[in-house]
């Protein structure tokens, strides 16, 4: 196993990405096509630097380190559930903020982990030995074992809090890579502004550009309750100009770019069609228990945000895949592929029938989707006290095992995660989960049908209304000290509990696993084993020169600072303070805050607020550091615009921008709007005063 920053690979003159294409893993960057392209070289020193001074969210979001005292930088969307959950009705930090020299002290978020990674280590021919052509459930459990092992020794004497090994699958199974993080799960609020700058515009605005949003949060991390000493980006005060060489670097969640047409397809029709159905209803649903009150407007902003971007999104997505230019451009590249391999009598043999054993995968998952996501993934039991029992149901099966034996998320490189999730301080407001469980529970009826075992095992004769309201008030799961009863009880606990959330659990989980496993045999094992052929095949014809599809890891993109051409409208790359204040009306989504009105007379008008780049970012990426040739970070990614969202298939230079708020909005933000001159003089000189904490 080599380091990553000293096994960069040297085939990259084959890479087939465009220019700015490419989400690069620090193990393989494009050094070659930097210099070409910009006539930039990463130092070892610059490229050392990215690797440590960048943050995972655990939750599903990026960060980064920005001072040498443990301070992080991320979005306020990213952080808005622990701005949500240190919120009450007496101080809502959502609508008011947060300002820690103000309130009186960071607060310890109930759920946030940050990751920051140490190393990569390519463990490609280890698990291939291990999984060789075994397809289906073996597949399945040769790799969970084999990775199991390897993580293992990854943290062989080590604790799972501090230590976290990942063995991540690349290019669909095509390479594995062992990534070793530092773990984070002591996360305190430093600075989070008001809800309505940090998403001024709100769902109009939302995938467009101009932009007017202070989408920021500054958390610190501790070790032993005093603030991590830690690599950093430093922070720029100017910010970028236009025609800028910028990198992004962070975690983009998941593309597809590397799928078959077959897999496109399937994913348009058996799974983005009727989960907009499901995200539509369940949006009606949450806008109208927030419209009930003010306190339910407050308890379900977090979920009508979600659900909200979600819809964007994945809307978003399915036109892409409707887009036939997109199709015949993609089945046009893999005709070429396919024709290669079945050139040549040996390839044709090893991987001629991958597509089609693929295909075949697809129909059983269009088969078993439904149900599969209804019931073992939980879309049929919205609910955070049904997440809760569900976890701690199956962490008391499952500690027992081996850990080459456990369900993924339960070994022992994901409990602490888990654990801090089961056991959250955060609240839990019966009323939501009431009305989000109800709703849940007639989904689940529908999409099994009334006569299905199990819909008439949990609902008898009574309605989804009336079993969810006895379910909700008959349980203790609210009380984190029952939860951690249970935790530590293990199945005799379990087995002994009456609450009917922990039997509700008890009773779905045999058949939660039951479709899973089916699942795993009949799709995901044998999706693994024909994507790493198409994989190899791709590899033998073109070479190691490409990046992988996104797997929530860290990556690094490179671009400019560049609007676009809209309809023969020039966009410029950056808007500033004083197009704020002319967009705003006064009224939602477009209303300031008041703290923003107050300084409207004191401020610099002519500050750059947010601006666009040609970096190819995804989700994951929001809350990633935006940094330029020195390191240095220049802005904050929170968004893309509209033609970004269908960069989870294929990217454009023309057309795809990634939205980022200026350094300089930032730090002139924070001292001039807040008053907050400990904060933005951290910022400046990358350390932390002697203020009191």
């Amino acid at each position: 196993m080599k380091n990553a920053l000293t096994c960069l690979f040297m085939l990259l003159s084959t890479s087939v990405a465009h220019a700015d294409e490419g989400m690069w893993t620090l193990d393989n960057l494009p050094l070659k096509q930097l210099q070409q392209d910009y006539g930039f070289a990463p130092s070892a020193a610059w490229q050392d630097r990215v690797l440590h001074a960048s943050l995972r969210m655990a939750q599903g979001c990026s960060g980064s380190f920005v001072s040498a005292d443990g301070l992080v930088m991320t979005n306020h969307h990213c952080a808005e559930q622990c701005i949500s959950q240190l919120s009450s009705p007496e101080h809502d930090f959502v609508a008011n903020g947060f300002v820690g020299i103000r309130d009186g002290a960071e607060r310890a978020c109930p759920e946030l982990e940050f990751d920051q990674l140490e190393s990569i280590a390519d463990v490609t021919p280890r698990v291939s030995a291990a999984t060789g052509d075994k397809s289906g459930a073996q597949r399945i459990s040769a790799e969970r074992s084999v990775t199991s092992a390897i993580e293992q020794e990854c943290n062989a004497g080590g604790d799972a809090k501090v230590i976290r090994c990942d063995v991540v699958s690349l290019y669909h199974g095509g390479r594995y890579a062992l990534y070793k993080y530092r773990r984070y799960q002591d996360v305190r609020l430093v600075f989070a502004p008001e809800a309505a700058i940090a998403a001024f515009g709100g769902d109009p605005d939302n995938f467009n550009f101009p932009r007017f949003d202070l989408d920021v949060t500054f958390l610190r991390v501790y070790v032993d309750g005093r603030p991590a000493h830690t690599d950093f980006f430093p922070f720029s005060k100017s910010g970028p100009k236009a025609g800028d060489l910028v990198f992004v670097v962070g975690n983009p969640g998941g593309t597809e770019r590397n799928d078959t047409v077959a897999q496109w397809i399937a994913l348009r029709s058996d799974f983005l069609t009727p989960f907009l159905a499901y995200l539509s209803d369940f949006h009606g649903m949450i806008w109208q228990y927030g419209r009930e009150s003010g306190e339910h407007a407050r308890q379900s902003n977090d979920d009508l945000l979600i659900t909200e971007n979600a819809l964007k999104v994945f809307k978003g997505q399915l036109e892409t895949l409707n887009d036939d230019a997109v199709l015949k451009s993609k089945q046009h590249e893999e005709d070429e592929l396919r024709a290669w391999v079945n050139a040549d009598p040996a390839r044709k043999a090893k991987y001629g029938n991958a597509w089609d054993e693929l295909a075949g995968s697809l129909k059983a998952g269009a088969e078993l989707g439904p149900r599969y996501r209804l019931v073992e993934r939980g879309s049929g039991f919205s609910s955070d006290l049904y997440a809760d029992a569900s976890i701690l149901v199956r962490y008391a099966a499952e500690r027992g095992k081996p850990d080459a034996d456990r369900l993924p998320r339960y070994r022992d490189a994901n409990l602490p995660a888990l654990r801090q999730q089961a056991l959250s301080s955060a609240p839990i407001y019966p009323e939501l989960e009431e009305t989000k469980l109800a709703w849940s529970l007639e989904k689940l009826r529908q999409g099994l049908g009334a006569d299905d075992p199990l819909v008439q095992e949990i609902l008898g004769s009574d309605s989804p209304d009336t079993v969810a309201r006895r379910l909700v008030e008959g349980s203790k799961l609210a009380d984190v000290n029952v939860r951690k009863q249970l935790w530590e009880g293990g199945e005799a606990a379990i087995e002994a509990s009456n609450d009917p959330m922990i039997k509700l659990a008890r009773m779905v989980d045999p058949q939660a696993r039951m479709i899973r496993k089916d699942y795993e045999t009949r799709v995901e094992g044998v999706a693994k084993k024909n994507s790493a052929l198409i994989a190899e095949a791709r590899f033998a014809r073109e070479g190691l020169g490409s990046y992988p599809d996104a797997t929530f890891t860290l990556r690094l993109s490179y671009g400019a600072v560049k609007g676009w051409d809209e309809h023969g409208v020039a966009v410029p790359p950056f808007t500033d303070f004083a197009g704020l204040y002319r967009r705003a009306t006064g009224s939602d989504p477009f209303k300031l805050p008041a703290s923003w009105i107050a300084a409207q007379s004191k401020i610099d008008l002519a500050t750059p607020f947010d601006l666009v780049t040609t970096n190819d970012v995804i989700g994951g990426n929001s809350g990633s550091p935006m940094i330029d040739r020195d390191g240095d970070v220049v802005g904050l990614v929170f968004d893309g615009n509209i033609h970004s969202i269908g960069g989870n298939f294929v990217y454009d230079k023309r057309l795809n921008r990634t939205v980022a708020v200026d350094s300089a909005a930032l730090e002139y933000s924070v001292r001039h709007v807040y008053g907050d001159t400990t904060l933005a003089d951290e910022l400046v000189t990358g350390h932390r005063s002697g203020a009191a904490m």
